[in-house]
């Protein structure tokens, strides 16, 4: 019989899952975590409805409420699948996604591809992503990012650019971003005041740019940890006071 996780990590960047991997190992020694992956192939249509049944099926399995965790786009469909299936979540902790939460790196890359060769927008990418690294360093990135172009579930593309409206959740809502993060940027951030229920939280990571997870995991982490303990003492004192 196949064990319940207690968190799920959704990942629809499968070139970029190493930069989650610090985190989701801090996370796994408070809680069971499990990971759920979305590949996007380059002759498949990008559909976030595609996705969002396929994470269903997943979670159909599961017999009590999990909480959910994506960065970027796969925050995105953490989003999305809350609103349509709330009783399938305990908590949403959204990473590095703003009020518009289409909006993702690689709508940055496609507005300057309209103007710069793709080789100098990759390489701009990778530094404004991740901050001053070596020459070394910087070319994997790179060839991260590129496959990432091809590979992950971002709804946009050259010839087009897609926004959400801003809007909540009816589930315990985290969303936290980085200070100095240039693709949400903190008045994106900022956006999801109007939408935060008593009890949700809004987190600014002091820095760690749009992968500040990765450069300052323990922190985030325990961030993540105090929220999904607030929420769990949140839920049993409610519980108490239906008795």
């Amino acid at each position: 019989m196949s064990i319940v996780p207690d968190v799920l990590w959704i990942n629809t960047s499968p070139s970029l899952q190493c930069f989650h991997r610090p985190l989701l190992c801090y996370l796994s020694h408070h809680l069971t975590v499990a990971q759920w992956e979305y590949c996007q192939t380059q002759d498949e249509p990008c559909s976030l409805d595609v996705a969002l049944g396929l994470l269903h099926n997943y979670l159909q399995s599961c017999d009590r409420p999990v909480h959910l965790v994506g960065h970027s786009t796969s925050g995105l469909l953490g989003l999305l699948y809350a609103r349509r299936y709330p009783d399938k979540v305990k908590s949403l902790t959204l990473l590095a996604v703003g009020a518009d939460p289409a909006l993702d790196w690689q709508a940055h890359y496609y507005n300057h591809r309209k103007i710069m060769s793709r080789q100098r927008v990759l390489t701009s990418m990778a530094y404004n992503l991740f901050g001053s690294q070596d020459k070394c360093t910087i070319n994997s990135i790179i060839k991260r990012l590129q496959k990432d172009l091809y590979c992950s579930l971002s709804p946009h593309s050259f010839l087009q650019r897609v926004s959400l409206p801003a809007s909540g959740v009816p589930v315990p809502l985290m969303v936290c971003g980085g200070t100095d993060d240039i693709i949400i940027e903190s008045a994106d951030l900022q956006g999801w005041k109007d939408y935060l229920k008593a009890g949700d939280r809004l987190w600014l990571c002091p820095q760690g740019k749009h992968f500040f997870h990765y450069f300052q995991y323990q922190l985030v982490g325990e961030q993540i940890i105090d929220f999904w303990q607030f929420t769990q003492q949140s839920a049993l004192l409610h519980a108490s006071l239906l008795l």
